[in-house]
């Protein structure tokens, strides 16, 4: 009977937090004059198609190329966004994981919108971060969340070329492009070594790799780093072109990267960006055959 009692409680307590969260949004909504839909399932959250694109609109089994923001509803906080300097990549059905939850609505919402299209998703706290927030994100307990998407009808080749043109136009540089290997270039000091860089051939460098808002994501500098040419990053491929002593400064898309996987740590977490555009500063100390 005494276990009866405090689960009943504990329903109802969450049932009213729902309820609390319901009321704050739909107040919301119409002072805001928000026209958002209600899931019509009763899960609880809201959308609102803000572009639906255009094309033919997504399945499940379509890849989208996105980026998101998480903000407060009610003060408007952004507690998280997506890099600028990159899109994210995935298969529609497995677009809903953001921050370690499972947001409900984002992939419905995409089942209802084509490629370059942007939406709304807002989350009552339950299906949020919950009472314990984020200490992470600085999201507080019982936050209602927006969830901003932004999906790209372009092809992620000319989003990269879009992220490259953007970066050496605010750093002001002037890069020469690779005709063969589509890879931006400046070279600074051109080596005069007599080995021939080959796919084969062992290379020494010094190295500084950052994504394009300046992160260093990689870096050796105390001529320890060694390694066959043909096991480096195809963005690397330019080198053959290069002796040693040769410093250059290297631009390239993701493709000729890490690509659409990056790279995750021994743990399974990612520790370099998927699709992301890469800045390379390499300085070539020996090469052997």
């Amino acid at each position: 009977m005494a276990l009866t009692v405090i689960l009943s409680s504990c329903e109802k307590e969450y049932e009213t937090a729902e309820n609390i969260d319901g009321a704050k949004i739909e107040e919301y909504l119409k002072k805001n004059n928000i026209n958002a839909v209600k899931d019509p399932e009763g899960t609880g959250y809201y959308y609102q198609v803000l572009n639906a694109g255009m094309g033919n609109v997504y399945t499940n089994t379509d890849s989208v190329r996105y980026n998101y923001s998480i903000k407060s509803l009610l003060t408007g906080q952004v507690y998280f966004a997506s890099p600028d300097f990159l899109n994210l990549g995935t298969f529609v059905g497995y677009s809903s994981q953001v921050l370690g939850i499972n947001v409900k609505g984002i992939v419905p919402v995409l089942n209802q919108v084509k490629a370059g299209s942007s939406f709304r998703i807002i989350l009552p706290s339950s299906l949020g971060f919950g009472k314990n927030g984020n200490a992470s994100l600085n999201i507080p307990p019982n936050e209602i969340l927006e969830v901003a998407v932004t999906t790209y009808a372009e092809s992620q080749s000319a989003l990269d070329e879009k992220q490259i043109a953007k970066f050496v136009a605010n750093q002001k540089l002037t890069p020469l492009k690779d005709p063969e290997t589509g890879v931006y270039y400046i070279l600074t000091q051109e080596g005069t070594g007599e080995v021939p860089i080959t796919n084969t051939a062992t290379i020494t460098a010094n190295f500084t790799g950052r994504y394009l808002d300046g992160t260093v994501f990689d870096s050796s500098t105390d001529g320890t780093f060694k390694n066959e040419l043909g096991y480096l990053l195809p963005g690397w491929g330019l080198l053959k072109k290069y002796k040693k002593g040769t410093r250059i400064r290297l631009i390239f898309p993701s493709a000729l990267g890490y690509g659409a996987n990056g790279v995750l740590d021994e743990n399974g977490n990612l520790r370099i960006s998927r699709n992301a555009c890469l800045d390379f500063d390499v300085e070539i100390l020996d090469v052997t055959p």
